[in-house]
C-alpha cells in the first residue's frame, strides 16, 4: 500500500515543481525586461509614482476624461470616464484601465458628481491590462473592446490602441495623482 501511494505521489510532485520552475523562470523575463525599460517610459513613471507615493497599491482611482463624437449619432458628443487599479504584488493583472463612455458632462455635473458616480452608470468600452513597465503591448500585455452585444471581449493591439493607452496614461492618469 505504501508503494502505490509513494508511486501515485511522484508524478503530482514532479508536476508542481516543472509548474513552480515555470512560475519562476515567466517571473525572471518580467523583472529583466523591466530593467530595460527606459526611465522616460509613461508607464515605468507611474508604476514608480505608485510604489513610492502609493504604497504599490491603487484601487478604484475613477477620473473624468476627454470628449468625443458619438460614432453612432452625428452631433452627440459623449466623454470618457477611467477607473485605474494598481498592485505591485500581483503578476499579470498589476495595471489596469479601464474605460467607460457616458453622455458629456455639463459643468453643473462636473462639479455635483465624483467621478465614481458617472464611471458607475457608464458603458463599458475598453480595458488595457499592464503587467511590466514599456509600450502597451509587450508580452503579457492585455486588451479588451466593447463589441457589438456590449461585453469587453479580447482585441488585438493595434496601434490605434497604443495611442489611446499612452494618451490617457499621460494626459489624465498620472497628472492626476501627481496632483491627489
Amino acid at each position: 500500500m505504501k508503494a502505490t501511494r509513494r508511486a501515485s505521489v511522484l508524478p503530482l510532485l514532479a508536476v508542481t515543481v516543472f509548474v513552480a520552475a515555470s512560475a519562476g523562470a515567466v517571473l525572471a523575463y518580467a523583472r529583466g525586461k523591466e530593467a530595460s525599460v527606459s526611465s522616460d517610459d509613461p508607464t515605468y513613471r507611474l508604476f514608480h509614482l505608485l510604489d513610492n507615493s502609493y504604497g504599490g497599491k491603487l484601487a478604484n482611482f475613477c477620473l473624468v476624461a476627454d470628449t468625443y463624437a458619438d460614432p453612432s449619432q452625428t452631433g452627440v458628443m459623449l466623454q470618457h470616464v477611467l477607473q485605474v487599479d494598481y498592485d505591485k504584488s500581483l503578476f499579470f493583472g498589476r495595471f489596469r484601465i479601464y474605460v467607460r463612455g457616458v453622455s458629456q458632462l455639463t459643468p453643473a455635473q462636473l462639479k455635483e458628481y465624483t467621478p465614481e458616480q458617472p464611471y458607475g452608470f457608464g458603458s463599458d468600452l475598453a480595458k488595457f491590462e499592464k503587467i511590466a513597465p514599456g509600450p502597451f503591448g509587450m508580452p503579457g500585455d492585455v486588451y479588451f473592446r466593447a463589441t457589438a452585444d456590449g461585453p469587453l471581449a479580447p482585441a488585438p493591439i493595434t496601434e490605434e490602441a497604443k495611442k489611446e493607452y499612452e494618451f490617457f496614461l499621460t494626459r489624465y492618469i498620472q497628472p492626476a495623482l501627481e496632483k491627489k
